[in-house]
This record gives structure tokens, sequence and C-alpha cells, in this order.
């Protein structure tokens, strides 16, 4: 009898069990419905936004930025690669980097480079000041990036003692208190500013061109940019030199040197002269 009835109640067990069973399995299947169904409104939530991503692979240039895309792949795509997207061991990538770091390497002649050293040197430019407002525009639609404001005189409204004072702080450490430049490691240096326009000292301090950091907006404000300009254009260039021969403005390290090397023979020649009296 009572092996009976436990079996009336495994049997009455499983029965239980099996509803159980079933609901888990509908879960389950509810489960997987749901997930296919949010895969597929992600896939149709790509395909509508893909032409947009693929339109960007292609975009739409301007006058300007076709012709400056025309002279890249002639001049430039070796390096820098299709879109300008760089070339490992060649060239960097260009996205990104703005109208004025193409401004300041192509105007200053340090771009194309001849051969890959440890730091691109100026030299005569390459291409026109049109031209180079063409690349600087493909570039800049590619990417986005700082752009140098118009106009050739960016000094206008500067502040000479200002930017005096903004110059030795940011800027006489590599450049020197003349502007003459100076070694840094590795190889490379800060470039003499003598030769620099307006427009390649404003596009310098934006992009941060070789070992020179970036001075953006929010470094320096445009009217600091400005007054900086000011001081090395209208003081460092035209300084006369009122104490004599100015040792290349390379400030008191050959300074130094000269007057120790001079001390040093005056002190010679004294000696000498005295041991010759007695």
């Amino acid at each position: 009898m009572t092996s009976d009835n436990d079996r009336r109640r495994g049997l009455l067990a499983r029965l239980r069990e099996r509803p159980a069973a079933r609901s888990r399995g509908r879960r389950r299947l509810g489960a997987a419905v749901r997930l296919i169904a949010a895969l597929m409104l992600a896939g149709g939530a790509y395909t509508v936004f893909a032409p947009g991503a693929q339109a960007q692979d292609n975009p739409q240039l301007t006058g300007a930025a076709a012709e400056g895309k025309a002279l890249f792949d002639v001049s430039c795509v070796t390096c820098h690669g299709r879109n300008a997207q760089g070339v490992e061991g060649r060239g960097p990538s260009l996205i990104g980097v703005g109208a004025a770091s193409v401004e300041f390497q192509v105007s200053s002649g340090r771009m194309p480079m001849a051969r890959q050293e440890a730091q691109a040197h100026r030299k005569p430019p390459v291409f026109t000041d049109e031209q180079t407002r063409q690349l600087a525009q493909y570039i800049q639609e590619l990417g986005g990036g700082p752009v140098v404001p118009e106009g050739d005189e960016l000094r206008e409204d500067g502040n000479i003692a200002s930017g005096g004072e903004l110059f030795r702080i940011n800027c006489s450490q590599c450049h020197a208190f003349g502007g003459g430049g100076g070694a840094l490691s590795s190889g490379k240096f800060a470039p003499s500013l003598r030769p620099a326009t307006d427009r390649q000292i404003y596009a310098a301090m934006l992009s941060g061109p070789q070992n020179m950091p970036v001075f953006g907006d929010n470094q320096l404000r445009p009217e600091q940019k400005a007054d900086i300009i000011a001081y090395i254009q209208e003081t460092l260039k035209h300084d006369q030199d009122p104490g004599g021969f100015n040792l290349g403005r390379y400030g008191p390290s050959t300074e130094g040197l000269a007057i120790f090397l001079v001390g040093i023979v005056a002190l010679v020649f004294a000696s000498l002269w005295i041991a010759g009296k007695s």
C-alpha cells in the first residue's frame, strides 16, 4: 500500500514539474525572439544611417578644396596616403590637423620633405600662396581642425609690451630671448623666428609643429597671440643691437662664453707681459 502511494505522489510531482518546464521553455523562447527583434532593429537603423557614413568617406568638396585634392594626390599621397590617412613609416595622418598646420608646413617650405629627418627644415616653398590655401582647405574639409584668421597683418592692435612678457614666459626657453632659436634633444631644434610671417607664427601657435606645444585659444587668447606677433615683428626683428655685436642673439650662454674666452686671453697676455717685465 505504501509503495502505491509513493508511486502516485511521484507521478503527481512529475505532472506538476512539466508545466514549470514548459513555462521555462516559453521564457527562453520569448527571450530569443526579443533578441532577434533587437538585432533586426539595430540592423535596420544601421541600414538607414550607413549612406550618411559612407558619404563621409567621399565628402562633397568646395572648389578650392577640390583643387587642393588634385595637388595632394600628385605631391603628398605617397607619404600621407589616400584621403590623408597617413602611411606607416612615411608620414602621419592629417585628419584633424586643420588648415593651420598645412599652411605653416607648406608655406615655410618644410613640406614636402626631401627625406626623413629628425625635423623638417625651412626652405623655399614648393607651392604658391594660392596652392597652399587650396591644400589647407582640402585638409580642413576632410577632418576639420584649427584655422588661421583671415588677413596677412595679424598683429594689428597688438600690445608690444604685453607681447614681450608673454614671449619671455612661453617662447624664450626654446626660441631664445632674441628669437634666434636654439638646440633641442634628439637632433631637433627651435627655429629662428626672423623669416616667419604673421600667419606662420599664428599657425605655429595653433598647430604646435615638431616639439612646439600647442597654444590654442584656451592657452593664449587671440589678442594675446596678436601681442606676441607684434613683439616679434616690431621689436625682435628691428632691434639694432645698441650694445654692439649681438653674438647671434642666443642669450646669456654665448655672452658668458665670449666673456670667458676674452677674459682668459686677456689674463694670459697680462701674465706674459708681467713676466717679461720682471
